[in-house]
């Protein structure tokens, strides 16, 4: 398996700034912080802090398994591979002194995870713990960057995704607030890389308990305390176009749907219903009113999910329907009707249900819906007034959110970078920041030993007694880890914002 030394987690230009720091420097501080909202969608003024504690798990992890625990020739090879990547000779010394050390002599602290900050909050800080291993914090810079923003900026969308599920549930089915935890479903692991899968899917995680996202389970247990007799998430028996297309080819469509409904006769089932053409299954006596009486002897509930829209459709009218012109590609449908009264009423029409105290249709406890293809903040809005609109309740439908908005996203998406803030040079602490001429304020970065408080308001230029008091807690210090948080607080922080 590929296991690289831990040093080439780091930029190419990194491996020179220990010769380029300032003489006789010692400790060097710095700040991960997200800097601006202006990428992100503009109903967003907040960022959830989030990642921290599984960044520096997977730092230590990896340092230990791929540093330190290797041998000095084998880990000493780095500074060979630099001189020839440089084309000049490199002195490596510095990397000896640290693997002969045996940990990380660098302490880290960090916000709450679970809460909401404003930009340009630190959501961590960064100081050597030893003299003489300055250079290892502006080293980690790289490595911190790339585990650290994708959970935060997921928790943040998911937060949003939360709110507005939580507005709507409250507003049209209060009876039935708990849907609020399964609202939106993560579909997004196969449009990630496996890193991202977990580290977004814990993201998503902190704001909902439904997902596909199968590695969250082992990642919510071993970076976030989930016990093992327990699950962070959870799902349903779902199937997929590759197993439908070899039903359907072999005992047809209809059939199709009987024998998996024999096969699960209890509990939720999904199936995936537009492999062909979804408007004979849900039009007047097709397939779910020919199977309506074995729809509802199952202990359970049945979930109808499209998977396509037809061009100037979206997902939103797929759902809720659609008052234009029918396209040729549209007629061309068994039952063109269906995109004029979008999916639940055409599973009302068949199934009913009832009407609640608010005044809106629930449909028969048998019977659901989900759509996760190409759902963000704007569709699950326009979804949920729309089907309000038609006296529909949001709790008639799961929105799956995948990596149409959870890849969607960069480090600059909310501007995250890590910058130095202050140093120790020859015993004298100097506080330092940038601030180019050439940018509009984004860039410019704190100054001093920082101190974050309840309010949100930062203290720069902190004394070393203040920069010790505030939020920002020690998370890691030398190898070692403390206050780290488990899922179940910071969903509890999460709840209490939603």
């Amino acid at each position: 398996m590929f296991n690289p030394n831990s040093l080439f987690y780091s930029d190419g230009y990194k491996v020179g700034h220990k010769r380029m720091l300032a003489q006789g420097t010692d400790f060097l501080y710095g700040t991960w912080i997200p800097r601006s909202l202006k990428y992100i969608h503009p109903s967003i003024k907040s960022v959830v802090s989030a990642g921290q504690a599984l960044s520096m798990r997977w730092l230590h992890d990896e340092f230990t398994e791929n540093f330190f625990d290797i041998p000095i020739e084998k880990a000493m090879q780095f500074g060979k591979d630099m001189s020839m990547y440089l084309g000049t000779p490199y002195d490596a010394e510095h990397f000896r002194d640290l693997h002969k050390l045996g940990y990380l002599p660098i302490k880290v602290k960090s916000l709450p995870e679970g809460i909401e900050t404003p930009a340009n909050i630190p959501h961590m800080t960064f100081i050597n713990t030893k003299p003489g291993f300055a250079w290892l914090t502006l080293y980690l810079e790289t490595i911190i960057s790339s585990l650290s923003w994708k959970s935060s900026t997921s928790a943040t969308l998911a937060l949003q995704f939360r709110r507005k599920a939580t507005e709507w549930v409250m507003k049209t089915d209060p009876d039935n607030a708990w849907f609020i935890d399964l609202a939106c479903h993560d579909f997004s692991s196969r449009g990630l890389d496996p890193f991202s899968s977990y580290a977004s899917g814990l993201g998503h995680a902190m704001s909902f308990k439904g997902s596909d996202s199968l590695i969250v389970i082992p990642a919510a247990r071993y970076f976030y305390g989930e016990p093992e007799d327990e699950c962070a998430i959870m799902s349903v028996n779902a199937s997929e176009h590759s197993v439908s297309t070899t039903k359907i080819a072999t005992v047809g469509e209809k059939q199709m749907l009987a024998d998996w409904m024999n096969e699960f006769p209890g509990g939720i089932l999904s199936v995936v219903m537009d492999t062909l053409d979804i408007t004979r299954v849900v039009k007047p006596n097709g397939y779910l009113e020919e199977l309506k009486s074995e729809v509802l002897a199952r202990d359970g509930k049945l979930v109808i999910r499209p998977d396509s829209a037809p061009s100037p459709l979206s997902p939103v009218e797929i759902i809720c329907g659609y008052d234009g012109e029918l396209t040729d590609r549209m007629l061309e449908a068994d039952y063109p009707e269906f995109y004029k009264k979008g999916l639940i009423q055409c599973l009302w029409e068949i199934f009913g249900g009832t009407t609640n105290e608010q005044g809106f249709k629930v449909l028969d406890s048998h019977i659901g819906a989900i759509y996760g293809d190409s759902i963000n903040l704007e569709r699950q809005r326009e979804i949920y007034s729309k089907l309000a609109a038609k006296g529909f309740a949001a709790t008639n439908i799961v929105l799956g959110v995948g990596s149409f908005t959870y890849q969607f996203n960069t480090r600059d998406t909310m501007g995250f970078a890590a910058k130095g803030a202050w140093f120790e040079a020859n015993g004298e602490g100097i506080n330092i920041m940038k601030d180019p001429v050439t940018d509009d304020g984004t860039k410019k970065s704190l100054k001093g030993l920082i101190t974050v408080h309840e309010d949100f308001t930062v203290t720069q230029e902190s004394s070393k007694s203040l920069e010790d008091s505030g939020m920002l807690q020690v998370i890691y210090e030398d190898g070692n880890f403390s206050n780290m948080p488990t899922l179940k607080e910071i969903r509890k922080r999460i709840e209490a914002i939603s």
